[in-house]
């Protein structure tokens, strides 16, 4: 069965070079992250990557990620497709003056149209290690409909400053009923705290990794009509159409089932310049563990 790694890259800016975030080279042969999601995802056995990404920097995506990563995929009969993600593709007119994306709701759809398989969806600059790619696509292949990788709070920390994590709570069968957007978790002596008050290091978070199917971009589609029909009108220069809200309006409303899948591995991004050296340092000690080789597909 065919299953699809959908990549959110319409973010990266519209000029390649120094201060991207998500083409910082982390390890000594200049792979990025997003090479390490399509190892994993590759291994875990999706054969379909659609790249979402902006019509002004298709030529220069390709120089630098593409067509070396459509290379890889041809030799391990992995398809690839390429959508675009733009601003004017709205049930309605533009707001004046809006410049601002519409954000990971209106980017996902823009793969309605090449997506005919279960899939899982994931940002270009976040590495989330091996195991919630496996237990995703064990699941969508086992008939699951809906689930998303459940992180270890603990392990998705900067050491540079607060972030923002989407807190998990779930029933007793590990079914997601509400994700609590939590600003400001920060690293304490003996754990982690958000503005003064404890959080619990050992909470699940989601950290927009999601097994989905065909059959929720219909949902989605119609969910982006209603949004721009309540919520823009309301604030058209700043609305946005985001994946975890829209999931947490179909769960509060009884429509959605997502099953949460645990995964150990530790996350890295880049939120602050200062991760960047920690994150080298990761790559680099996991290449030193074997976890990885520095000839990075070579294992697939």
């Amino acid at each position: 069965m065919k299953t699809t790694l959908l990549i959110m890259a319409a973010g990266i800016g519209s000029r390649f070079g120094t201060g991207i975030k998500q083409l910082e080279p982390v390890d000594d042969t200049d792979h990025i992250i997003m090479d390490y999601s399509i190892h994993d995802a590759i291994e875990a056995g999706f054969n379909h990557v659609v790249f979402i990404i902006r019509k002004d920097i298709e030529e220069e995506f390709k120089d630098v990620i593409g067509d070396r990563i459509a290379s890889v995929c041809s030799a391990h009969d992995v398809t690839v497709d390429y959508v675009f993600q733009d601003i004017n593709d709205i049930p309605g007119t533009l707001p004046e003056g809006r410049t601002k994306p519409w954000g990971t709701g209106q980017a996902v759809l823009a793969a309605k149209k090449v997506i005919k398989t279960p899939f899982i969806v994931i940002n270009a600059d976040d590495y989330y290690g091996r195991e919630g790619f496996q237990a995703i696509h064990e699941y969508l292949m086992n008939g699951g409909k809906s689930c998303m990788a459940g992180f270890v709070l603990s392990n998705t920390l900067s050491d540079n400053g607060g972030v923002t994590r989407g807190i998990c709570k779930m029933d007793e069968n590990g079914n997601l009923t509400e994700i609590v957007e939590t600003k400001n978790i920060v690293k304490t002596a003996d754990g982690a705290e958000a503005d003064g008050v404890t959080v619990d290091v050992n909470s699940l978070v989601s950290m927009n990794m999601w097994g989905l199917t065909p059959g929720f971009l219909d949902v989605l589609e119609k969910g982006f009509k209603e949004f721009f029909d309540k919520e823009v009108p309301s604030n058209p220069l700043k609305a946005e159409y985001l994946i975890p809200v829209f999931i947490g309006e179909l769960l509060e409303q009884g429509k959605m089932s997502v099953k949460v899948l645990k995964t150990n591995d530790t996350w890295y991004g880049m939120t602050y310049h200062e991760d960047v050296a920690s994150v080298k340092d990761s790559f680099r000690k996991m290449q030193e563990n074997g976890v990885y080789k520095a000839d990075l597909f070579s294992d697939l």
